[in-house]
């Protein structure tokens, strides 16, 4: 996707984001999201073709590239794995802290069977994004358990966090460490199975 329509994206996007919280998640608050920001209404369909769907992957890879930069500033050099692995999901959440009623709304459309596949394929684009920021570039089998293991991690903790009211949310993150730990030990067990069986 080019520079320019990204652009566009992220001028409705920051209009919408406004919006949701009082007028709901509607395709119609996303199209005038776009009014907002000074385009035809036709705008929005051009750059979200698959209205709702569309808004919210793209509002999920905003919130990777803003994870991003917010991580430019961790030196990961005397980081642990499991610690750099846990500070991308916590860094996520903690920018989409804003936007939390927007993520509870989504939820509604992410659940419905049919937006399921697309649900997947962002949750573990989330997790490849963390992986490879963490230093992980495999490309065997364990790239797949690894990714597959954190998206879980992602969708658990993600869930924990809407529901969470603690102070900074304190529980979250002892829920977060706590995942990290047991998927870690799991990959481990999982990649010993399959160096035995090849």
């Amino acid at each position: 996707m080019n520079t320019a329509t990204n652009n566009i994206k992220d001028k409705i996007l920051n209009n919408a984001l406004a919006d949701i919280p009082f007028d709901g998640l509607k395709w119609e608050v996303i199209v005038g999201a776009a009014e907002k920001a000074g385009y035809d209404a036709d705008v929005a369909l051009s750059v979200f073709p698959k209205k709702l769907t569309s808004f919210l992957a793209y509002f999920s890879e905003w919130a990777d590239m803003q994870m991003l930069d917010a991580l430019k500033s961790i030196n990961k050099d005397d980081m642990k794995i499991r610690d750099l692995v846990a500070e991308g999901v916590w860094q996520r959440l903690q920018l989409l802290t804003p936007y939390k009623d927007v993520m509870r709304q989504s939820l509604a459309h992410w659940i419905n069977p049919l937006n399921k596949p697309v649900a997947v394929k962002m949750v573990w684009a989330t997790s490849d994004v963390i992986w490879k920021w963490a230093g992980d570039n495999a490309t065997d089998y364990n790239k797949y358990t690894k990714r597959g293991l954190l998206s879980g991690v992602i969708s658990a903790t993600t869930l924990a966090w809407l529901n969470d009211s603690s102070e900074d949310h304190a529980k979250t993150r002892a829920f977060l460490d706590r995942r990290i730990d047991n998927v870690l030990v799991i990959g481990r067990a999982a990649g010993k199975i399959l160096k035995k069986k090849s």
